[in-house]
This record gives structure tokens, C-alpha cells and sequence, in this order.
């Protein structure tokens, strides 16, 4: 498949489905956290089931992203005074080039090394990058500059900034904010980074936009406070909205083709709501149900067929009937840590990367069922979820790019 075809998959595929072979961006090609694949390694540890792994200058919360025999993975200084990306050798994991960009203002984070969180995005051809309040960058796969928006303002909320660009067709959409001034989504060429469109909104969040098919053409969906949108991702028109979320929004929205539902989730305690999707303008009357104060969360969790799955930052998995929002399980004690970390779905198992670097695996299934505990060395610690490509996994932890692979 040529590159440009697979672009052009991206751009308009379906979160209920993924394709084996690249991670092109933030929670694979769909933006779900799915794939086909289901060979992926079910444990591994330091020194088992290990291919390779990197040590990494700096500390970042973002995901690598995969294409053929490329890695590209973002990471900043303390403070973020310098960002930058770099491009990973996949056979050897060694670094074949890097990017830096110094940044000599003042941004906010709630952590002072919290300054990479957004992960890259790539159609094969281009390699798209926010840095904040830095600025948004495009490469070329040899590293070369292409184009930079350093235009977009300064990001001014303490917790800092992490939605991930994404590519929809010919174009990169980016998610600016949280701000108390700045908060908008904006579209721009690809080729050139040259606005498309922008649409400005009163609130902001920390989630990364989606592209679903809503009854043959695609929607972008993004949680916010309060809102739930959809948007036409051609012109950044708002299409429809429901009220229900809270002001502190950090998943990304989940959908369900099969059935037209869409899920959207508050973090620190409050709502999370499913709503059935088609309508225009105010569709409130349209949801399935709506969780107030529940659980707090910070991944994104995933839908699997009738159910949807999801930690919250306890580390505490629930599984909820899509249709209703019935709790169908809860364990009581953890099966591990702390979590801030994305589900990627692989086949019936469920994968989570805990705050100490290990990650657990359990089964996608209305009875809870614990696979696998993966531990790694001492001192490690990640807020990153898993990328996966051609039956290997790739860890970022604090030290670390690990490329986990079960031999054969």
C-alpha cells in the first residue's frame, strides 16, 4: 500500500477498526486505540521479551508513533525551555536525528517536566508536531523543516497543554488550549501550514479531537467543559453539542460505529455521558445516559464491542454496558498503580500502562479477568500509553524507550 493511499485511510477511518503496520498517531490510526493485531507480547520484564531499548535524554508523557521503520517521539527540557522530536531507528533503536527548538517565554504546567505530552502525527510523508505554546512544526522523514505556526499564542492554564494534532486528508487539526483567551480548534494545509479554518470556542480541555463516520460522513468529535461537539472536520462548523460535561476534560472521545454512540468523559470526580449521534444543534435529549460524579479519569478508555472499559487514575478498571452505562464490573482492589495511561486493545486483551511503568493487561469481557501484571525496573515511571506496530510494543518510561518483542 503506498503511502498516499494509507493517508488517505487515516484521514477517514473508522474508530471501531484499525490496520496492522503503522501507529501513525496518538492512540493508532483510528485515534481508539485499536488494532488487529494479536500477536502482541502478553508479558514481558527487563530482561524478558525485550528487543531493545533506548535511553531517553529528557522526560515526556507522550506516545511514539510508528511508520514503517521510523519511531518519532517528542520530549522537552525541565521547564521548556527546549522541545523537541526526534526520529528512532526501529531495527536498531538507535537516534538518527533530532529537532530542537528553544522557547524563551513562560509557560505553565502542573509539573515542571510536563512539556511534551502532545504526540506527533505522520501520513507517511509528513511529521507533524505541537510543542504548546512553543509553536506547531511540520518535518519531512530526513528531519527537515517544512513549516511552523509559532503565531498561536501563549497557553496560560496551570495545567499545561496536551492535545495531539491530528492529519484529515490534506490537512492537520489541532486542538489550542486550555486557556482563559485561547481556546479553538485550527485547520491548517498541510503542505504549507497555511490556515484552512478556525473555530473558536469559550472553553478549552486537554482531549485530542476524533474523525468518526456518523451515518456516512465524518464528524470530528472533542470533549470540553461542559460540551460535547461534533464539528465538520472540512470546515470547523459546530454540527451539534450536548450538554453534560464538567470544566476538567482530559479523555478523548470514544465512538462506536456499530451502533452511532458516541462517549464522552469528565475528569476529578464528575460526569461521563453516551449519547446517540445523527442529530443537529442541542442533541442533550439524545443521551443514553449521564454519570455524574463518577470516577476520576486522565486515559482515554475504549469501547469493544456492547461495553466500554476504563481505569481511572486510581487504577481501578470498569467495564459499562455501552447502551445503558450499567456497571457491569468493578474490582474493588487495584490490579496495579496509579494510571494515567490509555487503553489499547488488542484482540479480546485490554493493555495499561500504570504511573511505575508496569502495565497490566486483563480481558475485554463482562467478567473481570487479570492476564498479565508486566513489571519493569526499579526507578521507572511513565504517564505514556503504548504504541504498537507489527506484533511489537513500544514503551516510553522515564529513562527509557523500550521496543518489547516476543521472540519467535
Amino acid at each position: 500500500m503506498n503511502r498516499l493511499c494509507y493517508a488517505l485511510i487515516v484521514g477517514t477511518l473508522c474508530t471501531t477498526c484499525a490496520m496492522a503496520g503503522p501507529w501513525p498517531a496518538w492512540r493508532g490510526p483510528g485515534g481508539q486505540g485499536h488494532t488487529t493485531e494479536t500477536d502482541l507480547p502478553l508479558e514481558w520484564g527487563p530482561n524478558k521479551n525485550i528487543r531493545w531499548k533506548m535511553p531517553l535524554k529528557e522526560f515526556g508523557n507522550s506516545t511514539p508513533i510508528i511508520w514503517e521503520n521510523s519511531i518519532f517521539l517528542t520530549e522537552a527540557n525541565r521547564g521548556g525551555s527546549k522541545r523537541g522530536l526526534i526520529c528512532i531507528d526501529r531495527t536498531t533503536g538507535r537516534e538518527r536525528w533530532r529537532r530542537d527548538i528553544e522557547f524563551a517565554e513562560t509557560e505553565k504546567a502542573w509539573n515542571p517536566t510536563f512539556y511534551a505530552s502532545a504526540s506527533a502525527v505522520t501520513d507517511g510523508r509528513h511529521v507533524v508536531v505541537s510543542y504548546g505554546s512553543a509553536g506547531m512544526y511540520c518535518y519531512d522523514f530526513s528531519g527537515k523543516e517544512l513549516w511552523k505556526r509559532t503565531d498561536l499564542g501563549l497557553w496560560t492554564h496551570q495545567f499545561g497543554n496536551s492535545a495531539s494534532p491530528i492529519i484529515y486528508g490534506d490537512t492537520a487539526i489541532l486542538w489550542l488550549g486550555p486557556d482563559s483567551k485561547i481556546n479553538k480548534l485550527l485547520a491548517v494545509k498541510l503542505a504549507t501550514g497555511e490556515t484552512v479554518w478556525e473555530t473558536g470556542e469559550q472553553s478549552g480541555s486537554w482531549s485530542t479531537p476524533v474523525v468518526a463516520k456518523v451515518d456516512g460522513k465524518d464528524q470530528l468529535l472533542l470533549g470540553m467543559s461542559r460540551f460535547f461537539k461534533g464539528y465538520d472536520p472540512k470546515t470547523g462548523k459546530e454540527l451539534w453539542r450536548c450538554d453534560g460535561l464538567n470544566e476538567l476534560c482530559y479523555t478523548s472521545a470514544l465512538f462506536s460505529e456499530k451502533h452511532g454512540i458516541a462517549v464522552a468523559m469528565s475528569g476529578y470526580n464528575k460526569d461521563a455521558l453516551a449519547v446517540k449521534l445523527g442529530g443537529t444543534g442541542d442533541i442533550t435529549a439524545n443521551r443514553l445516559w449521564h454519570h455524574p460524579r463518577n470516577t476520576q479519569r486522565v486515559g482515554s478508555g475504549a469501547i469493544v464491542g456492547d461495553y466500554v472499559y476504563m481505569l481511572e487514575e486510581s487504577g481501578v478498571p470498569h467495564c459499562y454496558e455501552l447502551k445503558t452505562g450499567k456497571e457491569v464490573w468493578q474490582v474493588d482492589q487495584r490490579p496495579a498503580g496509579k494510571t494515567w495511561s490509555s487503553i489499547v486493545v488488542s484482540g479480546d486483551r485490554l493493555y495499561v500502562v500504570c504511573q511505575d511503568a508496569s502495565t497490566v493487561v486483563f480481558k475485554a469481557a463482562p467478567k473481570f479477568e487479570l492476564l498479565a501484571h508486566n513489571k519493569m525496573g526499579k526507578g521507572e515511571r511513565s504517564n505514556s500509553s503504548l504504541a504498537v506496530s507489527d506484533g511489537e510494543i513500544f514503551l516510553r518510561t522515564s529513562q527509557f524507550l523500550w521496543c518489547i518483542s516476543q521472540k519467535k
